[in-house]
């Protein structure tokens, strides 16, 4: 919906219904081998720069960190994430856009699966090719990882001063799943304008060079399709983020609590 504009879908529900009946309900799937094969390299790396972003500001790993002292953190694992984000996007949004009408696809191959594209995109432009809109990719997840550990270090502690006295090392997966949706509410609040702009670079016609074609492609968007534009796709895009960051959080404040309580015990 990001991408193709108007006059193709008048919403997420007519999205739906058109891809079910053109392609399948596998067709809902297309695009999901990019980020399912690389999102654990993704998330290690961004889960990583965060917990050293933490590190260095605090002098200890142990130690915790202001909010303002998490979205510096967030600011920088952002940053970072980007070296493996951009070409993951890059091939998730080139798959998805393959529908069968012939609005999105003329004049371009279709390719089964990412290892193929990103074949074809390295032969024809070179390394451009699987960086392509590396720098709107950039700008998109400084902002969003900013208040996606923003977002969700302050439910969490809002949690922790009702539930348990302060202590977040006490909390359950409930709270802490309900504090990640903070974090993935936020993550889209903060980014999808940006998010909109990365996309549509990314399935144009060739990489852009150099940083102000962000800027070109705002206007672009503004121009054919005003302030709405920019916030095509919003709903699913958050009420997907939701279960999706509650779950992720979770799973990595759990893990991490293992982790660390196993060690001390070792030490004992």
């Amino acid at each position: 919906m990001q991408i193709e504009g108007t006059g193709v879908f008048k919403g997420p529900m007519d999205c739906f219904l058109k891809t079910v009946r053109n392609e399948g309900f596998l067709g809902l799937y297309k695009g999901m081998a990019s980020p399912l094969v690389g999102i654990a390299a993704v998330n290690s790396l961004l889960f990583w720069a965060y917990s050293l972003g933490k590190a260095l500001q605090t002098g200890s790993a142990s130690a915790i960190p202001t909010l303002g002292q998490v979205a510096v953190a967030g600011a920088g694992a952002g940053a970072v994430n980007s070296v493996l984000a951009s070409p993951v996007e890059l091939l998730k949004v080139r798959l998805q856009v393959q529908y069968t009408s012939a609005t999105s696809t003329a004049g371009r191959t279709a390719f089964r699966g990412p290892a193929p594209l990103a074949r074809h995109l390295v032969r024809r432009f070179g390394a451009r090719g699987i960086m392509w809109g590396f720098w709107a990719t950039v700008a998109r997840e400084i902002p969003a990882y900013t208040a996606f550990y923003t977002g969700f270090e302050f439910a969490k502690r809002a949690f922790a001063r009702r539930l348990t006295g302060g202590d977040a090392d006490r909390l359950g997966p409930l709270p802490l799943m309900a504090s990640g949706s903070v974090g993935g509410v936020s993550y889209w609040v903060a980014s999808y304008p940006l998010d909109v702009i990365k996309s549509r670079v990314q399935n144009g016609v060739a990489p852009p060079k150099g940083i102000g074609y962000i800027a070109a492609t705002a206007r672009a968007i503004a121009a054919e399709q005003g302030l709405w534009g920019f916030f095509r796709g919003f709903s699913p895009s958050v009420l997907r983020s939701i279960p999706a960051a509650g779950v992720t959080f979770a799973s990595y404040e759990l893990v991490m609590r293992a982790l660390n309580s196993g060690g001390q015990g070792r030490q004992q």
